[in-house]
């Protein structure tokens, strides 16, 4: 499947977002005009991430967006979402292939070169790619790749790449110049006072702008 995804990849983790709930929080990233979001939750049981899949599926869809559950390829498949995001820890690509189904969209996160190569072999629809920054939002963060990285990830694969790791409203426009196709926030998102308005200002930073680097999927947005 041909993918070119928005600039703006937000991610739902009701840990980073102040008490509000997984469907609070998409209502708000959706009403600002976000159109790709997944749902990340460590800390739920299978039964509850399912319910909260369910129901923030139900409004992405509504939407006209994109709906990944991170990790879960069988919660992905029982709520019917567009795809799963996975790691160097959960299934590989063609595993969780086979539980969601061909027509669904698999991310797969990297955290070097190596990593990148091996996804662009697979047949994930998109490489995840970081931390860029050091960031907050993971309890055991991988090395910082920084934007030369980046670059050279870029290089390495000819997959949509989705940028990820402190991201912020200062260095947003910055991360898409040196060659992502995407970038994905969690905490400076969800965790913001006024969610739409923040993923206003982070649409608004990272919409139009031209990649510097060759070898994207998506050139501009």
């Amino acid at each position: 499947m041909h993918l070119v995804i928005p600039r703006l990849y937000a991610i739902i983790d009701p840990a980073q977002g102040g008490g509000r709930s997984p469907v609070e929080m998409a209502m708000a990233l959706l009403a600002a005009g976000v159109r790709i979001v997944q749902l990340r939750d460590k800390h739920a049981s299978s039964g509850e991430l399912y319910v909260s899949a369910l129901r923030v599926a139900e409004c992405v869809h509504k939407a006209g967006g994109i709906f990944i559950v991170n990790d879960r390829a069988d919660v992905a498949r029982a709520v019917d979402a567009d795809g799963v995001h996975g790691g160097q820890d959960d299934l590989p690509v063609d595993s969780a292939r086979s539980i969601v189904g061909s027509g669904k969209l698999i991310g797969y996160s990297t955290h070097n070169l190596e990593q990148v190569r091996e996804a662009d072999r697979s047949t994930a629809n998109y490489v995840a790619f970081g931390p860029l920054f050091p960031t907050a939002s993971k309890e055991n963060p991988d090395a910082v790749v920084g934007l030369a990285g980046l670059g050279e990830a870029r290089r390495a694969t000819r997959k949509p790449l989705v940028a990820i790791g402190g991201i912020t409203l200062e260095n947003a426009r910055e991360v898409i110049e040196a060659g992502a196709d995407s970038i994905a926030v969690i905490r400076g998102l969800v965790g913001a006072p006024d969610i739409r308005r923040r993923a206003e200002e982070f649409l608004e930073k990272v919409s139009g702008i031209r990649c510097q680097v060759s070898g994207g999927g998506n050139t501009e947005g």
